[in-house]
């Protein structure tokens, strides 16, 4: 397929490199040309200058980009993905972003009879890179059916969750349910390292019962040897829960723990670790204060 892919992060870019290795022709953007001129001398393809260049001709675009400003920019812009793209093609977001913003480009890409999809990504850059990540999408019916399989290009798992918006919700209820369980599992391993147990040796053990967790075996010991350089960085965590608390304001849901999460991010954030992994919060135990 004629695909095109927006924004060349540190997901947008082995994704795109996924869609080119599989025989797809690939027209990529990036705000800064050279990351998008380095990936074309990697994988071939060619760059365009704005979005709507890029999406020109395309089947299908797929976007990653920062947040809900950036997704409005890149998608309904002056020089935005619509601006370029023709009736019957398809827009995928893959930006963990705010289901309010994926509605406004969903009705926007609807008066240009192009289909629109939210389909957030969980698995990280490693996720990425290795093309296991996990897609929870929200749109119409139709329009998954005609875009799944080229999602499944760098994907363990693809799903459609509902309407518009119900992929960014449902990536939502994967942060909530992250950040509580990254702040467990900080409090056992320094609890097991106080005690004076073998703190790797705790975690292999319960690793085989009810405590077992993606982040427990992916992070634990670089947790307990205080490696924080790589994954997903704190200051995405914070822009993402900001998503989820003020949607839980618009739907009456409490989220006392998401909260106090939050502002244990927030002080991550103050000691200058904004670009640590979110395993980080381990960190805030070592000096409660």
């Amino acid at each position: 397929m004629k695909l095109s892919f927006l924004g060349l992060g540190v997901m947008g870019y082995p994704m795109a490199g996924h869609l080119a290795r599989s025989g797809h022709d690939v027209t990529v953007y990036n705000r800064s040309a050279a990351r998008a001129a380095k990936w074309v001398e990697a994988h071939g393809g060619r760059s365009a200058p704005t979005p709507a260049d890029a999406a020109r001709g395309a089947d299908i675009v797929l976007m990653c980009v920062g947040n809900d400003d950036d997704v409005r920019a890149v998608a309904t812009g002056t020089n935005g993905a619509l601006a370029g793209m023709t009736g019957g093609a398809i827009l995928v977001d893959h930006t963990t972003a705010s289901a309010e913003v994926a509605r406004e480009v969903h009705a926007a890409a609807g008066e240009r009879d192009v289909g629109f999809l939210d389909a957030p990504v969980s698995g990280g850059q490693a996720g990425a890179e290795n093309g296991k990540l996990t897609v929870m999408v929200g749109g119409d019916a139709a329009t998954y059916a005609r875009a799944e399989s080229v999602l499944a290009t760098y994907a363990r798992a693809v799903t459609l969750m509902g309407g518009p918006g119900s992929g960014q919700l449902t990536k939502m209820v994967n942060q909530i349910c992250i950040a509580g369980l990254v702040q467990g599992l900080s409090e056992g391993i320094r609890f097991a390292m106080r005690a004076g147990l073998d703190a790797e040796r705790v975690l292999d053990v319960i690793s085989k019962g009810a405590a077992q967790s993606w982040q427990m075996e992916n992070r634990g010991k670089t947790m307990i040897a205080g490696k924080f350089d790589f994954g997903f960085a704190v200051d995405w965590m914070r822009k993402d829960l900001a998503i989820c608390i003020a949607e839980a304001r618009r739907n009456g849901t409490a989220l006392p723990v998401t909260a106090i999460v939050d502002q244990f991010y927030a002080q991550v954030q103050s000691r200058g670790g904004g670009r640590m992994d979110t395993s980080s919060l381990i960190t805030l135990l070592d000096d409660p204060k």
